[in-house]
């Protein structure tokens, strides 16, 4: 065989399985899978295709990944495509298997990197679509640091019920109707049966969507791929777009962590405070800067939220799902206006080999749409998360807030040690306006795997409590919640942390506007409390669960377990 240095320089991990003379056996098994000798000399790239029949986010992944791979062989790379894990948040959420969720998006790392990296590709594509997905796959890109793009499988279109658009969130909130009675059982059947009317991840902007616009922003995926919907044709031509721009990635030699940088995370973060999107982009941007040698803290969560406008009207806090932005021209209509106002670095590389600035100014977008506001008129003058500290979360916690939830909240503390019993009480009308509500040992050790509490959530709205009752947990919250709740209390219940301590009746403040979250005690108080206090026997001692308990770390570091 011949080869160039060109050549050789995009084979940077394959030549040890394709020129060395001692590799032969490995290029026999190569060949048994119709690999030729010509195709030796050419780079190969990996694609991770997520597919699974378990969620309708993946179920028509396969297609992309086909189109990708056609992409690879187009500009003269060997496409070699494999399979992991997914968790439908959606479908486990309110039961135990939800515990399952977060632990995937280690897995999916894990696995990613293991296969990439232990079949000594060149390059890498990651095809996703549900929540833990997305992180999950950049999770490995940055890890790994080999040329690397992400393609998002796309939103689902929202459902029609009454001749109003609705998508699951409608259906989570209408189990809280039921239960006062304000919706019929067979509206609530009729309602579910419509709701999801085919492929694609959820349709506001939940966690996924907050995922594919954060990723857009970072720079790592293709212009327009956030806010795609599953169904729109152009996403296959999209597909073959990724597999020759590996392909040119490969040639420039441009890697992740070149395109990883703080300034990406920060367009990253504006991008999603300015859209209202998900508290766990919180969770997943820590564990991706993590793996990509960036220093990233909550700390950065807030300062960025305090100056950038709230300019999105979308799902759930607002009337739109990600299938409207589309039609305008994506998030590229909320960043050319974060761009205009000096709040994005514009300069930052993305995989395109250009600038953010020069990919945005190059975005087809109409102005006149009703979904994204001005900056100089936005919905809220500050961004839709904020990060409260205090006696009760000395590390940090996480709330989603809209302009109207810019307020202080003060009242008795509901105390539930865990999920269940929280949600049993909701819905026999045991919590009443005024209360909040405590969720505890739910947090990445204590669940483990700090579950979503989307059906809690949602009962809550649907009782009309949304507004009048908090909630605060050391687990976490779907993208769709939306009301005073907050998530990631950090230290957890299960490590000793002061949500422990707390006891039926004691007086919680969360004061939003001045990032303060404290419970009305004494530090005297709090220590003889701590000294009292007990560990909870572990909820698993076998199996992956037990495993992730050990390893992982607190929600202010991304809960990793690396």
């Amino acid at each position: 065989m011949t080869t160039t240095s060109a050549n050789l320089k995009l084979k940077h991990r394959s030549k040890e399985l394709t020129h060395d003379p001692q590799r032969a056996p490995a290029r026999a098994m190569l060949m048994a899978m119709g690999i030729t000798i010509e195709d030796m000399e050419k780079p190969f790239v990996a694609i991770a295709n997520l597919a699974s029949d378990i969620t309708p986010c993946n179920v028509h992944l396969d297609r992309f990944a086909q189109a990708a791979k056609d992409g690879v062989r187009q500009a003269n790379g060997v496409p070699f495509e494999f399979g992991t894990i997914t968790i439908s948040d959606g479908i486990s959420m309110g039961t135990e298997g939800m515990k399952a969720s977060l632990v995937s998006r280690e897995v999916i790392a894990d696995s990613i990197e293991l296969v990439t990296f232990g079949e000594r590709m060149d390059g890498l594509i990651t095809i996703a679509g549900c929540d833990k997905n997305m992180p999950g796959c950049m999770m490995a890109i940055a890890r790994l640091n080999v040329p690397a793009i992400f393609m998002y499988g796309g939103s689902i279109m929202p459902g029609q019920y009454k001749g109003k658009d609705v998508s699951i969130q409608d259906v989570f909130e209408a189990v809280g109707a039921y239960a006062t009675g304000d919706m019929t059982l067979e509206e609530l059947t009729d309602l579910q049966c419509v709701a999801c009317p085919g492929e694609g991840s959820c349709a506001g902007l939940f966690t996924a969507n907050t995922m594919s616009t954060a990723i857009e922003a970072l720079g790592m995926s293709l212009p327009g791929d956030a806010s795609l919907p599953a169904i729109d044709p152009r996403k296959l031509g999209e597909a073959r777009d990724v597999g020759r721009t590996l392909i040119r990635l490969l040639e420039d030699d441009l890697r992740p962590r070149d395109i990883l940088t703080k300034q990406a995370f920060e367009n990253a973060i504006t991008v999603a405070v300015a859209m209202g999107g998900s508290t766990n982009v919180v969770l997943h941007l820590l564990a991706i800067a993590r793996e990509a040698e960036v220093a990233l803290s909550l700390d950065d969560f807030d300062r960025i939220s305090r100056k950038t406008p709230y300019i999105a009207d979308m799902k759930p806090a607002g009337r739109y799902v990600m299938a409207d932005l589309s039609r305008y021209g994506g998030i590229a209509v909320v960043m050319k206006r974060l761009l205009a106002a000096g709040l994005l670095h514009g300069d930052a590389i993305t995989v395109t080999g250009k600038t953010l600035a020069e990919n945005i100014e190059a975005a087809e977008t109409l102005d006149d749409q009703p979904v994204v506001s001005s900056v100089e008129a936005p919905r809220s003058p500050t961004g839709g998360l904020a990060i409260l500290k205090g006696n009760l979360a000395p590390e940090g916690a996480v709330i989603k807030v809209a302009g109207h939830q810019e307020r202080l909240y003060e009242g008795p503390a509901r105390v539930f040690d865990q999920e269940q019993a929280a949600f049993q009480a909701i819905q026999n009308r045991e919590i009443k306006s005024g209360d909040i509500v405590v969720i505890r040992y739910e947090g990445p050790k204590g669940g483990p795997g700090m579950r979503e509490m989307l059906a809690v959530t949602g009962a809550l709205v649907g009782q009309g409590l949304g507004d009048d009752v908090a909630l605060l947990t050391d687990g976490r919250f779907s993208g769709a919640t939306h009301g005073p709740m907050v998530g990631h209390v950090a230290p957890e219940a299960a490590v000793g942390g002061p949500i422990a301590l707390l006891k039926e009746g004691d007086i919680i403040i969360m004061d939003i506007p001045g990032r303060q979250l404290n419970v009305k005690l004494t530090e005297e108080e709090l220590t003889d409390r701590r000294a009292a206090w007990q560990p909870m026997p572990p909820n698993y001692t076998t199996g992956a669960l037990a495993k992730y308990a050990k390893l992982v770390s607190s929600a202010a570091q991304g809960a990793v377990t690396g």
